[in-house]
């Protein structure tokens, strides 16, 4: 087995995520062969692999930063919610089935040995491997069968070091309370702590290491600050959503956002939000969407008929109608796509109870959920530009209809996406197409002449990835890190 260290957060987004990207792309740039893994995540924001499955667009975000393409084995369960106690159950990149929390809790048992098969199998081809867990261990209520967190770390007897969010408040309270409501054979295996996130003077923090060291004997490995070139990178969790909206200049190409209860892939929209002439504005629920706006965006969902359902309920509708009728563009991305249609229908119950939803009837489609969960990673050409774009598929629906002879994107041995007859309503199912550097220059050119895109986007977060692996050397003891990783518990 290669080394391995696995880094366990006292709460869900301290930046676990982050700080494993960094050091994968740190030790990468040592020479290192490093593979990133997740056992379990929850996220509706997920990738295609090359073979053919779905995980965690963080754990992607990992591989890149090791310079290797994803594969299943990094994230060997992924739960992708579609209510307030269910999710879609996806074990190594297939669709397992549907189930409520306390019934996932049950199955946890069964997944342990799939999802220690995936450490191996990873393990096997790297010197080493940077594990994240989920949530925080504790969460003893959750303990039993666990597979995330200190369940896992015991079975592949792996060191785990804490990682700490500074500046949520409440530091000191975590990590102590962290160390005393793990049992005694898993406080054994924390080999220190890393505060994230930190603001300000940072020898006010000096006596606190002091203090943790009396409760809890842990070793300091860091005190990481504030890394502002984390908005340039993908957001695992749809919480980063919930910050406040871009600045509403008027001097700036605006496209607006409604924020899902259910978003997923809403990376779609960070290449957009790089470039300095494009403000994305995220709409939350219960605000309307603004008037003047040069786009609204429709993103994608885990649970189309019900964010359906909620886009009527906040009036969204009227917003979206007013918006075309001032002149406006309206673009939709895969559950958004299928929302411009007449009607959504899910006649075997896949995202939710059987049934049917009106859709905005903006593009003259229908969509039916139903078969086996279409994944592929594709590139083709833009048909109104004739821009190159690359990105994924990753849907579970086939839409019809008379708009579809009129698609957005062309693949060359197949036809994706509707446009409207006056070509202010259009829609696709491919994901990622805004990072295409040509496309959104295109596009930024067709909703305001002379505002070019000038960002680009793969440079950009190449760039940021080697940022942050500096910034870590510098604020962590990553020597040490790596020396825990060989030495193991």
């Amino acid at each position: 087995m290669s080394a391995a260290l696995m880094l366990q957060g006292t709460g869900s987004d301290v930046g676990k995520s982050l700080l494993v990207a960094g050091l994968a792309r740190a030790f990468t740039r040592r020479g290192l062969k490093v593979r990133p893994f997740k056992p379990q995540n929850m996220s509706n924001n997920a990738a295609v692999t090359a073979d053919g499955g779905e995980i965690g667009r963080a754990q992607a975000l990992q591989a890149r930063a090791c310079g290797i393409a994803p594969t299943v084995h990094m994230n060997p369960v992924l739960l992708k919610p579609q209510g307030e106690i269910g999710a879609q159950i996806v074990v190594r990149g297939k669709v397992r089935g549907n189930a409520a929390a306390r019934d996932y809790h049950k199955l946890k048992p069964e997944l342990l040995e799939t999802v220690l098969d995936s450490f191996r199998h990873l393990s096997s081809d790297a010197d080493l491997v940077l594990v994240e867990g989920a949530g925080s261990p504790a969460e003893i209520n959750l303990r039993a069968g666990d597979i995330a967190n200190m369940g896992f770390a015991e079975a592949a007897d792996l060191p785990v070091a804490l990682v700490a969010d500074i500046d949520r408040g409440g530091v000191l309270a975590s990590l102590v309370g962290t160390h005393q409501l793990l049992e005694p054979s898993e406080r054994s295996r924390l080999c220190g702590y890393i505060v994230n996130k930190f603001r300000g003077d940072q020898s006010l923090f000096d006596p606190a290491i002091d203090i943790i060291r009396a409760h809890t004997d842990l070793d300091c490995h860091g005190v990481v600050p504030w890394f502002n070139g984390a908005r340039q990178l993908p957001a695992e969790d749809a919480m980063a959503l919930e910050a406040p909206p871009a600045a509403r200049s008027s001097d700036k190409i605006r496209i607006a956002v409604p924020r899902f209860s259910r978003i997923a892939n809403f990376d779609d929209v960070d290449p957009l939000a790089a470039e300095p002439d494009v403000a994305v504005i995220m709409v939350q629920p219960g605000e309307p969407i603004p008037s003047g706006v040069d786009v609204i965006l429709l993103p994608g969902s885990k649970a189309t008929r019900t964010d359906l359902e909620a886009l009527f309920s906040e009036g969204w509708d009227i917003d979206i109608k007013a918006h075309l009728r001032q002149g406006g563009l309206v673009v939709g991305l895969c559950g958004g796509y299928q929302m411009l249609g007449h009607r959504v229908a899910d006649p075997d119950a896949i995202e939710g109870p059987a049934g049917e939803t009106i859709g905005l009837g903006l593009l003259n489609v229908d969509t039916t959920l139903a078969g086996d969960k279409t994944m592929n990673e594709l590139r083709g050409v833009d048909t109104i530009t004739g821009a190159t774009v690359q990105g994924y598929e990753i849907h579970i629906g086939q839409t019809e209809g008379p708009d579809r002879e009129r698609p957005m994107i062309d693949f060359g041995d197949r036809k994706d996406g509707a446009i409207s007859s006056d070509g202010r309503v259009m829609g696709c199912y491919l994901h990622g197409l805004f990072a295409a550097d040509t496309f959104r220059a295109a596009f930024l050119e067709r909703i305001r002449s002379g505002r070019a895109a000038n960002v680009a986007y793969d440079m950009q977060v190449e760039n940021t990835l080697d940022a942050l692996a500096d910034h870590l050397e510098k604020h962590i003891a990553v020597d040490r890190l790596l020396e825990i990783a060989r030495q193991g518990v």
